[in-house]
């Protein structure tokens, strides 16, 4: 069992902008947990906790009006959750994640188009195990509720996530969708 690292995993987005550009935001303090065998993929899982409140768009205001009820709703909803269901095994380290993403309450299916960058023992202290991911989604924002501003922010969002975790065997999977303690 893996615990996704809060400091060394990073959720991006990038949403159009009113057709002028793309604007593009992070999300850190990623909590989760990974469980892996890179030799079967067949009982990979992961479960990942994004905090909302810590979304950086540049600007407080900005980052204020995006938690807000209209858009990410993140007084009633704080977390976007992830929960994978199964994993396809490609070449060259090439993953295909499939779950269901939990965002302002609203369940869909979500599949992440990941690569498996390393697992080794990771060279600084104090040198635990560690995975690292790269994955990369796209979604519509419409799925989810998220419909204010529609010709302001656009409909797709993309979505990158960087991902380290660390060998962990107390790590522990939550029931349900209350966060990990």
């Amino acid at each position: 069992m893996y615990a996704l690292d809060p400091v060394h995993t990073r959720v991006m987005f990038a949403v159009d902008h009113a057709g002028f550009s793309r604007a593009i935001g992070t999300v850190s303090g990623t909590t989760g947990t990974l469980r892996l065998d890179p030799g079967d993929w067949s009982s990979a899982k992961v479960e990942a906790w994004v905090p909302l409140a810590q979304l950086e768009l540049g600007d407080a205001e900005w980052n204020q009006a995006a938690l807000a009820t209209g858009l990410l709703d993140a007084g009633r909803h704080p977390h976007a959750v992830f929960v994978s269901g199964r994993v396809e095994a490609g070449d060259g380290g090439r993953l295909r994640i499939h779950g269901q993403l939990t965002l302002r309450g609203v369940t869909r299916p979500v599949v992440l188009d990941a690569v498996m960058n390393d697992v080794r023992r990771h060279p600084l202290p104090p040198f635990r195990r560690t995975a690292g991911f790269s994955a990369v989604a796209m979604l519509s924002r419409a799925d989810f509720g998220i419909s204010a501003w529609p010709g302001v922010i656009g409909d797709v969002v993309e979505l990158r996530l960087e991902v380290e975790a660390v060998a962990a065997p107390d790590a522990r999977f939550s029931e349900g969708l209350d966060p990990p303690d």
